[in-house]
This record gives structure tokens, C-alpha cells and sequence, in this order.
């Protein structure tokens, strides 16, 4: 699925039009980059969580040249489902 799937859908369930929905859409995905980005955790209940997760500092390889490198300790954004969504995933989507 899509942003502009979900921009139909959400548009055709609610009898909205489609460009106030996908206004709605943007600015919600932009308030959660923005919070993300100044360290800030967003948590929605029943849905998950949008986290701000540290990597430590690790040692890597250069494959092509044959060297070790060393990749300094970064943050990450990262999504943590809910458990009811995850439950509701493992109840209905069937095993590939």
C-alpha cells in the first residue's frame, strides 16, 4: 500500500476530499520526523511507537579495499507496534 492508497481510502471513508487528507497525512508524517529529530519519542497508543534508537560504536569491514573500519555510535528512528497490533497481525496475516 501506498501514501496515496491510503489517501483514497482514509479520503473514501470519511467523504473528505482527497488533497484535505493528504494534507493531514503530510503534516502528521512531518510533526513525527520533526519530533524524532530533536529527540523526542512519539507514542500512539494502540497503534506503536516512533523511537529514537542509539547504535554503539562497532567495528566494520571494507570488503573492496580489505580494511577494518570503525562506524562511530549514531541514532536511528525506528517503529516499536503496539502489542494488540501485533497481535492482530499474527491472528490475521497468514504465514508465507
Amino acid at each position: 500500500m501506498t501514501k496515496a492508497d491510503i489517501v483514497a481510502n482514509i479520503s473514501e471513508k470519511l467523504g473528505m476530499e482527497k488533497g484535505d487528507v493528504q494534507a493531514t497525512i503530510e503534516t502528521f508524517m512531518e510533526e513525527v520526523k520533526t519530533s524524532l529529530e530533536s529527540g523526542d519519542n512519539v507514542y500512539l497508543r494502540g497503534f506503536g511507537s516512533f523511537v529514537v534508537k542509539t547504535r554503539a560504536e562497532k567495528t566494520g569491514r571494507n570488503i573492496s579495499k580489505n580494511t577494518t573500519i570503525k562506524i562511530p555510535a549514531h541514532n536511528i528512528p525506528a517503529f516499536k507496534p503496539a502489542k494488540i497490533f501485533v497481535e492482530g497481525v499474527k491472528t490475521n496475516v497468514e504465514v508465507k
